[in-house]
């Protein structure tokens, strides 16, 4: 990641109305620096955004708003996307975008802007809608994290009964094999 990280700094620092204030490689020093620095735009890497489910870009938004996020990603997916938005980043494209750019999105983001990789946006535009209720995302949510049946229900104030109803409804709805299927499924469409 450093050679990438280094690549990136001296293609944006040969742009002339874009200055790097800092690199770095962990999400630990991310707050402080943009408090000390107050950089108009992070771009963050997506392996350290995703890592604590976008919480640092929650984080940097409440901390400092006058800074907008631009999400870099290896292999985007849509739940990915789905949560850098509702965690408030201003931008999400792809690592291998080409050096102009990726200037071009800080630029975006740095006038106040959204900057989407085109790609992205037309497998968000054409991925299919959720059919899941509230509830039944609900469940299948602690379902993928590996709870069972009967803690589900304890946890949502449902009988083990209408778990398995909702999971199996679940099931039949997204045309998943089983609970595992589903769970896969819901995660690369972004339902969860």
């Amino acid at each position: 990641m450093a050679l990438i990280r280094a690549g990136l700094v001296a293609c944006i620092s040969r742009e002339r109305d874009i200055e790097v204030v800092a690199e770095l490689a962990r999400r630990d020093p991310v707050l402080p620096t943009v408090a000390a620095l107050g950089p108009d735009v992070a771009v963050i890497d997506d392996g350290i955004a995703a890592a604590d489910g976008f919480a640092v870009i929650h984080d940097l938004h409440d901390a400092a708003p006058f800074c907008r996020t631009l999400i870099m990603a290896t292999q985007p997916c849509l739940c990915d996307l789905r949560r850098a938005v509702a965690a408030h980043a201003a931008g999400f494209v792809r690592k291998d975008a080409d050096p102009d750019s990726i200037s071009r999105a800080i630029r975006q983001v740095a006038r106040g802007l959204k900057a989407l990789d085109p790609d992205l946006a037309f497998d968000a535009l054409d991925a299919p809608l959720n059919p899941l209720t509230s509830r039944e995302t609900d469940v299948l949510r602690l379902a993928a994290a590996g709870a069972s049946t009967a803690e589900i229900a304890r946890r949502l104030c449902l009988t083990t009964g209408t778990v398995r109803n909702h999971i199996s409804a679940i099931i039949t709805k997204t045309g998943a094999r089983n609970r595992v299927d589903v769970i896969r499924i819901a995660h690369r469409r972004g339902w969860l």
